[in-house]
């Protein structure tokens, strides 16, 4: 059997993200609702680097399922408003979500990295 978002072998102890989330773990949080928190990476690779999590541990994007839809895209909307208070919306940004190791995933919970504050290159890397 595949082994779910949900599956307790993937999550038997709170991520780093999930101890931010729950207050436990300060961050330089700049957005916060009921489904997601949004805060700056403590190791930015731009100017700006905004990590959203949904709230909801799901491991990754590859594990999420259908029940999953609404939280993922309010990630997405959520990304975009964070573009538009940080004031690159206009000039440009950039969206990465890791799935898996070898694509660069370090923490085993969903996020989306918001990038911007000057040109990106294109591959990158």
């Amino acid at each position: 059997m595949m082994p779910t978002a949900n599956s307790p072998s993937l999550m038997a102890d709170k991520t780093l993200f999930q101890k931010i989330c729950d207050k436990e773990i300060p961050a330089s949080i700049v957005h916060e609702d009921d489904r997601c928190v949004a805060f700056r990476d403590i190791s930015p690779q731009a100017p700006v680097h905004i990590l959203v999590v949904p709230r909801k541990a799901i491991v990754r994007i590859g594990l999420a399922d259908e029940e999953d839809e609404a939280v993922l895209g309010h990630l997405l909307l959520i990304a975009a408003q964070v573009a538009r208070a940080e004031g690159f919306a206009e000039t440009g940004y950039r969206l990465v979500i890791n799935n898996g190791r070898d694509g660069g995933e370090a923490v085993p919970h969903l996020h989306v990295h918001v990038l911007g504050g000057r040109s990106l290159n294109w591959p990158p890397g």
